[in-house]
């Protein structure tokens, strides 16, 4: 909308914003430029546009779990074979933190993600996937009832550590262990309250607890109760136990020392 002043020139209105005398450019409106389907695309990858993007993927996942209840978040590689006695256990860790009461939140992938899924799945529980955009694989597996896909990973991220109670973590790969080392870091540095983390497999996770404290913890790069915050077991059902006393505030929540 524009006006005519005394001068001879016109005011122009840009939403609450006005331009008058030397200030006016003349061009097309913003709904105008909004619905025109012509002309360049660069401002789909421009920064300013994967900022809404981004605030869209919290939206979206904040509005998609904040009901979603006690859950526990399941982590393993997704190489996992579906004959391999880990996907069982996952299946087994799947079905009873179902039984617990849990819902289960994994990365949606295949192998030990699915394991978990399924399991949660087939014992009538909320299996919840969130996965991530990737160029090697193919949306969620069938066993997630709720799932969101991220482009962004630490939206993703962000999702996992605020509505999760606690972590269960299978033999993996790198994705599996970047995982585990940034919810370790967010507990050591006081970003999260201290939650559960336990790893299932003593004898796959021996080798990284080996390098921890023989050359990490000798080295002086960590310290020792940094170690405490992690339990390492072959049992489902001390892995649900520590899960389910931590619901009920009876888990021993250490306290890390500040890094010096």
């Amino acid at each position: 909308m524009s006006d005519h002043t005394d001068d001879g020139t016109h005011d122009r209105m840009k939403g609450r914003e006005i331009e008058r005398r030397g200030q006016v450019h003349e061009g097309s409106t913003t709904d105008q430029r909004l619905l025109d389907s012509r002309g360049p695309t660069d401002w789909l990858h421009s920064d300013t546009w994967r900022v809404l993007r981004i605030q869209s993927e919290f939206v979206e996942g904040f509005g998609a779990l904040a009901e979603l209840g006690p859950a526990i978040a399941v982590f393993g590689s997704a190489r996992t074979p579906t004959d391999h006695p880990f996907y069982a256990i996952g299946e087994e860790a799947g079905r009873k933190l179902t039984e617990a009461g849990f819902a289960v939140i994994t990365g949606g992938g295949p192998g030990a993600m699915e394991a978990a899924n399924k399991g949660a799945c087939e014992a009538g529980g909320i299996s919840v996937g969130l996965g991530i955009e990737l160029p090697f694989e193919s949306g969620l597996n069938q066993w997630v009832d709720k799932g969101i896909n991220f482009r962004y990973f630490f939206a993703r991220k962000t999702m996992f550590v605020k509505y999760s109670q606690g972590f269960v973590v299978l033999p993996g790969g790198l994705g599996t262990l970047d995982e585990l080392f940034e919810a370790l870091t967010l507990v050591q540095t006081q970003k999260v309250t201290s939650f559960p983390i336990v790893l299932i497999g003593t004898d796959y996770w021996q080798g990284l607890f080996d390098w921890l404290r023989g050359t990490v913890l000798d080295e002086g790069k960590i310290n020792a109760k940094d170690l405490d915050m992690m339990v390492v077991t072959d049992d489902v059902d001390e892995a649900v136990a520590l899960m389910v006393a931590a619901r009920e505030d009876r888990w021993p929540t250490p306290t890390p020392e500040r890094p010096e």
